[in-house]
């Protein structure tokens, strides 16, 4: 049986599958304490604006639905466990921070179970290492007349939980509440021990 690779567009409907997010119930990792949230146009990460014209392409800013996500989809992004276990350098961890926010309830466009099937996708979405295809999805869902903040998809490094990427024009619902060093976050031990992070002293 042949391969169902993910089409390179989205089949959208007139109306999208859209879930509502309380911003107080998201998490970011980050190495800032200002400007956030911060919308990247680097066109370097899975659900970037690929518009070859860096001046012209929407922001994304990328959290996750519990801080075991932000901590996977950031630290442990490109890094191989050895033993089963991610030995990170203490320098490392003393310069991210956890961001929370408040505001407004945010419109995302549910691109997970079946909300994706319906849509011609499947696990790819999030699975794969290419974003050449990706990117394109997040293109046409910002392009669609529902105007949502942003798109749902499973987190790729921890596929039991949900990430989000949430697109620019949503930057007036939100505000930053904290900005927690990571090592003194109160979920941080717990979220550590889940994902087998330990700290390699200098």
């Amino acid at each position: 049986m042949a391969t169902l690779r993910l089409p390179r567009m989205p089949q959208l409907p007139a109306s999208l599958t859209i879930c509502r997010y309380d911003p107080a119930t998201l998490y970011r990792v980050s190495g800032h304490i200002t400007d956030e949230p911060y919308f990247g146009k680097a066109d370097t990460c899975r659900f970037d604006d690929p518009n070859p014209q860096a001046s012209d392409r929407y922001g994304t800013c990328y959290l996750g639905t519990s801080l075991a996500v932000a901590l996977a989809e950031t630290l442990l992004h490109d890094r191989k466990p050895l033993h089963n276990r991610f030995i990170i350098e203490l320098a490392v961890l003393q310069a991210r921070f956890i961001i929370r926010y408040t505001g407004e309830l945010l419109l995302i466009a549910d691109l997970t179970g079946a909300a994706l099937r319906q849509l011609g996708g499947h696990a790819e979405l999030s699975g794969t290492s290419s974003y050449r295809v990706t990117k394109t999805w997040s293109a046409a869902i910002h392009a669609h007349p529902d105007k949502v903040d942003g798109l749902l998809y499973m987190s790729r490094h921890k596929n039991d939980e949900k990430a989000l990427v949430l697109f620019d024009r949503c930057a007036r619902k939100l505000n930053m509440a904290s900005a927690t060093p990571l090592t003194t976050h109160a979920g941080f031990g717990d979220a550590a021990t889940l994902l087998g992070i330990g700290c390699a002293f200098p």
